[in-house]
């Protein structure tokens, strides 16, 4: 594996799950760097291309962005696999011709690179990728090592589950009413959940439980947050079923 830049060593935020030593990304992507492999959450591809086509005037460029994101990161780490935890296209509309020869385009520079996309809800309407992007399709669970590559948080016997679909955030309290919103990872016993890759996506606060931790993402950092007590173990408990 390349070595990181030292600008960027500081960035890294490693944790140890199924046995297997993965790094968070402040790009809000996860790193498995024995395996060469990057897992991506909920791209949403041509999400901003939807809502124009449905008469809402929103900024363009988003697509673009998200690509080059996912170039930076592809050879900055070398990876030799990228995962998609579902929602890789964000609805119909998104086909528009300008999205799909930027995908064209973006899978070009990476002819090498092996790409899996795990099904999520968003991809059942949208559709699958087209046949040319060369990227393989696969229902939930995938399994890959240890690991249960999932779009919905779920539990499986005997594996890791990797999963998006929530878009969790997180939410920092200062003095008085001041408080700030951030995108988050998510581990739980069994269970680790990422934020969404894609620009223009949202995101779903999460509460803190003592079996939850929450890893936050932003000034290009990704840090744990602290535990909470036992006693507030019952509080928002299903919060991340939808």
């Amino acid at each position: 594996m390349p070595l990181l830049p030292a600008s960027d060593l500081s960035a890294v935020h490693e944790v140890l799950w199924a046995g297997e030593r993965l790094h968070l990304l402040p790009e809000r992507a996860l790193w498995w760097p024995a395996a060469h492999t990057l897992f991506i959450a909920d791209l949403h591809i041509g999400k901003a291309a939807t809502f124009r086509a449905l008469g809402q005037p929103v900024p363009g460029g988003t697509t673009q962005e998200n690509l080059a994101r996912l170039d930076s990161l592809i050879h900055r780490h070398g990876a030799r696999a990228v995962v998609f935890l579902g929602d890789f296209l964000h609805a119909p509309q998104a086909r528009t011709p300008q999205v799909m020869q930027a995908l064209a385009d973006w899978r070009a520079r990476h002819p090498q690179v092996a790409m899996t996309l795990v099904r999520g809800n968003h991809d059942d309407r949208a559709g699958d990728p087209p046949a040319e992007l060369c990227i393989a399709l696969a229902d939930e669970p995938f399994a890959l090592g240890p690991f249960a590559c999932c779009h919905h948080p779920q539990t499986q016997a005997g594996r890791f589950v990797l999963a998006g679909h929530l878009h969790p955030a997180c939410a920092l309290q200062g003095a008085g009413r001041d408080s700030l919103r951030l995108p988050c990872f998510v581990s739980e016993p069994g269970l680790a959940i990422l934020p969404a890759f894609g620009e223009f996506t949202g995101g779903l606060l999460l509460p803190r439980l003592p079996q939850r931790r929450l890893h936050a993402v932003g000034g290009g950092r990704v840090w744990m947050l602290p535990a909470v007590a036992a006693d507030r173990e019952q509080e928002g408990e299903r919060a991340w079923h939808r």
